[in-house]
């Protein structure tokens, strides 16, 4: 005969579980977080006792690192903020307006050899960066643009971001065809369609690419440091590698503070934002 089920084992078993498995995700969590956690004590702590006390409660508080960091190079932080906050506001527009124009062409429009370039752009996706680097640079160069801000931004413009278009792509198929023969009835052209149609009912795959463009820009290391070399124009990626010296001497206190205020923008940016990243992504990339 087969055992009389226990319903109050059964449950006890269940919250067992449920605790082990919220345990082991509070130790991965904090295994996560320690390194961002020592960093922030490392910033209130004097230089001598960063590398010397692991502790997370610094014992001695004090706000020294932050103000040499922010007043410690030729150039005043505020303007690395201003440089940066001026090419990743830029680097959204941009993505959005350019890579929205070139998806709505792609999911509505018809035109000769639609398959083929859309493939092409596609492949895009699979170029490395470092293989464009170098015409890129000579383009530019020979364009006057090097140590300005227009190789940085104006590509933005031209939707040179394939992943946001095939994001775009894969939502705007998913609005009814129907909207756009309406809007026709009623005199709407291609342009107006895109406009008063296709923008307002993508709100959340919009916001996604802006929110995307604005933390992969503000991060961004590598393109600054090819096309940036005056001080004032610096971002903050760039100025935060100036407490680095390739001598040997680091200011490990003023880099740390700084890294922490370069994080503010990026982590408000997603706390605030984050049911639209998900949304987003719910909706136009696992949907085709």
């Amino acid at each position: 005969m087969r055992a009389a089920s226990h319903p109050a084992s059964d449950v006890l078993a269940r919250r067992l579980r449920g605790l082990a498995a919220h345990g082991v995700l509070i130790l991965c969590s904090v295994g996560m977080l320690y390194p961002v956690l020592w960093m922030v004590a490392s910033s209130f702590k004097p230089e001598q006792l960063i590398f010397s006390d692991f502790t997370l409660w610094p014992r001695d508080f004090s706000l020294k690192a932050y103000v040499e960091g922010w007043n410690g190079l030729s150039v005043s932080f505020t303007r690395f903020f201003l440089n940066s906050a001026l090419v990743s506001s830029l680097a959204v527009i941009g993505n959005v307006t350019a890579c929205s124009l070139a998806a709505y062409a792609f999911a509505r429009l018809n035109f000769r050899l639609k398959r083929l370039w859309f493939a092409l752009m596609l492949g895009t996706l699979m170029l490395p960066y470092h293989v464009t680097l170098i015409p890129q640079y000579v383009l530019f160069l020979n364009l006057g643009w090097v140590n300005t801000f227009l190789p940085l931004v104006v590509p933005k413009f031209l939707a040179v971001d394939a992943f946001f278009i095939f994001l775009m792509v894969q939502f705007f198929r998913t609005i009814p065809r129907e909207l756009d023969e309406a809007a026709m009835i009623d005199g709407c052209g291609p342009f107006k369609i895109y406009l008063l149609v296709i923008l307002p009912l993508s709100k959340p795959v919009l916001a996604t690419a802006a929110i995307f463009s604005f933390i992969w820009t503000w991060d961004d290391f590598f393109g600054p440091l090819i096309y940036l070399s005056d001080t004032v124009h610096y971002t903050v990626p760039l100025a935060l590698r100036s407490f680095v010296d390739s001598s040997g001497r680091s200011e490990w206190g003023p880099l740390f503070a700084m890294s922490i205020l370069s994080l503010v923008p990026v982590f408000l940016v997603f706390l605030f934002c984050q049911r639209l990243i998900i949304r987003g992504i719910s909706t136009s990339g696992l949907r085709g």
